[in-house]
């Protein structure tokens, strides 16, 4: 691990917004709970609504979000500490009081929060995982793992530049008769009004932009179910790669 990773990982260790906890860390030595888990109101102070963003990256949708919206408090999720760190350190020289990072495998994310504790999530760009749906953040394993603590009637966003994702998630939505609040395949051409979200550009989003791809968005009502039935539907993989953002373009046909 370079020393750069290292002296971002100790600056973390000092932010009092930040909690940093790997899955195996949770299960192994804290019997998979965390003990934030219930005391969000307590650590921000007021009982607004929560916000997740899982795998918030440099948290640019995070800090963005909470600068427009102080009635409600974000909490930025991702395993990469060292992109972590650049949303960290911004809000906390900014002195944003409803903001807070978690540095876990999105997979142990339950262990953080008691039920109802969370009323939003927003997933922005993550990989599709086309030939892993259990990996799927979009995916009815992730999603009955999230009921866990999703109010009823919570909202989830997707963003992402995959047609494979959007697709499969936008089957998703429909084969567990999730209500769709609002749906496009092409964000920034669209009939989508929300000028304060439509403003916030992250890093990875705008060079997928400027390679020629679209944004593709839904937002969908989460209500509990009993059972969840995964989609069955074949869908074509993005002629794009995936696997590795720095290199995904509308020209590269690798996988």
């Amino acid at each position: 691990m370079s020393k750069n990773k290292l002296s971002k990982f100790a600056d973390m260790d000092g932010y009092p917004h930040v909690f940093q906890c790997p899955y195996y860390q949770l299960r192994e030595e804290k019997g998979g709970r965390h003990e934030m888990s219930g005391k969000w109101r307590d650590f921000f102070g007021n009982d607004n609504p929560i916000v997740l963003e899982l795998g918030c990256g440099r948290g640019e949708y995070t800090v963005g979000l909470a600068a427009m919206y102080p009635d409600k408090n974000f909490i930025g999720v991702d395993i990469k500490g060292s992109r972590m760190w650049a949303g960290a350190t911004e809000s906390l020289e900014k002195g944003m009081k409803n903001v807070a990072f978690i540095r876990t495998n999105i997979e142990a994310i339950d262990g953080f929060f008691n039920a109802g504790e969370v009323s939003e999530i927003w997933i922005t760009f993550p990989d599709p995982q086309m030939k892993k749906v259990n990996k799927r953040l979009t995916g009815t394993r992730f999603i009955q793992n999230y009921q866990k603590f999703l109010k009823d009637n919570a909202t989830i966003h997707l963003k992402t530049d995959s047609q494979f994702m959007f697709t499969y998630t936008c089957e998703m939505v429909r084969s567990n008769g999730f209500e769709v609040l609002y749906q496009t395949d092409d964000l920034y051409n669209s009939s989508f009004s929300d000028d304060k979200i439509l403003s916030i550009r992250t890093y990875y989003e705008q060079q997928w932009l400027d390679r020629g791809l679209s944004i593709k968005y839904i937002k969908f009502a989460f209500n509990p179910r009993t059972e969840y039935i995964e989609p069955d539907i074949e869908i074509e993989f993005d002629s794009y790669r995936s696997y590795n953002r720095s290199k995904r373009s509308g020209n590269d046909k690798g996988k």
